[in-house]
């Protein structure tokens, strides 16, 4: 009996030692990067996610959000190499902004691809995001959940927009990815690449005639005080966000830390979704009253700009990769109501 109770007496103590010299690796604290700060979704969800691991880790793991990619002196397409080589311990991420690096994320910026929540929903949800995920995992970077940035929406300050030919001629600010600039001159737009930073001054002296974004950053950064008067809810594209952890972070967790992580990510992912989603009336409410004309389009007048946009699919289908769109195209056209 004696015998018996040294040996786990030994091991309790041996249990105990390995776990500490193993926590004992952990940093005090890891980077979490953001493009937007908590007063967005994208920043909220951010906040869930270092809240919850908290929480369930008794405060062993902590977390430190560095919001207006600041750990990327402001440029946030390069948050994804940061992350990769190490200098970035976590973040959530934009599809668009990791898309440079990860060529099978701008399968989420191809024009009129999910036309609802539920199309969203379909390709994270199923083969095509577990395909995504598996390519941002080989290069460098360990996804653990979805996020929402939501549906792109299109303002300007020349006019109501419902029919591709509206848009020629108008300058549009878009973000910096070429397959954003190859939409928007399929549309006979002239699309002018810049950071939002220099976005709201450009709005303002008219050097550039409108832009496109979710209806949250709209409303928060008020960008109808800078001349954008129509807005037209045309859900071009959605920009899902991904939870996740550098490879080298991601290896010096435990076994059991690691699904502590994914688990949090998981929960506060899902937590945002249902918050940003169950906010758009609202939100939308809220711009209408301060006089902006909005635009809803009809399915037959969606279809329209889905046809002038083709070349973008013939164009981007190989980059992509044609099995990664056809997955998310029949997820789309299975998709639950």
């Amino acid at each position: 009996m004696l015998n018996r109770r040294a040996f786990l007496a030994a091991t309790a103590a041996a249990t105990f030692m390995f776990s500490a010299v193993s926590h004992a690796q952990y940093k005090d604290e890891y980077t979490v990067s953001t493009v937007l700060p908590s007063a967005f979704p994208w920043g909220q969800a951010a906040d869930k996610w270092v809240e919850l691991v908290k929480e369930r880790s008794e405060g062993r793991i902590n977390m430190k959000i560095y919001s207006n990619s600041q750990l990327v002196s402001g440029d946030q397409t390069k948050e994804f190499s940061a992350m990769r080589s190490g200098l970035i311990d976590m973040a959530v991420g934009s599809t668009i902004n990791w898309s440079p690096q990860v060529p099978e994320l701008n399968l989420f910026s191809l024009p009129f691809l999910m036309p609802d929540y539920a199309a969203i929903d379909a390709i994270t949800q199923g083969e095509a995001g577990e395909a995504v995920f598996a390519a941002i995992k080989k290069r460098g970077v360990t996804p653990l959940a979805w996020g929402e940035n939501g549906f792109r929406e299109l303002s300007n300050s020349k006019l109501m927009i419902d029919e591709p030919s509206d848009l020629d001629g108008l300058k549009i600010r878009v973000v910096g990815s070429p397959l954003f600039q190859d939409t928007f001159t399929a549309l006979g737009a002239n699309p002018t690449q810049m950071s939002w930073a220099d976005a709201k001054p450009a709005l303002t002296t008219g050097a550039v005639d409108g832009q496109e974004n979710p209806l949250s950053v709209f409303d928060v950064a008020r960008i109808d005080q800078v001349g954008q008067k129509y807005l037209t809810r045309w859900h071009y594209m959605a920009d899902p966000l991904v939870f996740a952890i550098s490879n080298r972070v991601w290896d010096q967790f435990s076994a059991e830390d690691q699904a502590l992580l994914q688990q949090a990510a998981i929960d506060a992912g899902q937590w945002e979704i249902e918050k940003s989603r169950s906010e758009v009336e609202g939100i939308l409410a809220a711009i209408k009253e301060r006089g902006v004309e909005v635009t809803e389009l009809t399915p037959e007048q969606r279809e329209a700009f889905k046809k002038a946009t083709q070349a973008v699919y013939d164009k981007w289908s190989s980059r992509i990769g044609e099995d990664l769109i056809k997955q998310a195209q029949d997820a789309v056209a299975n998709r639950n109501p």
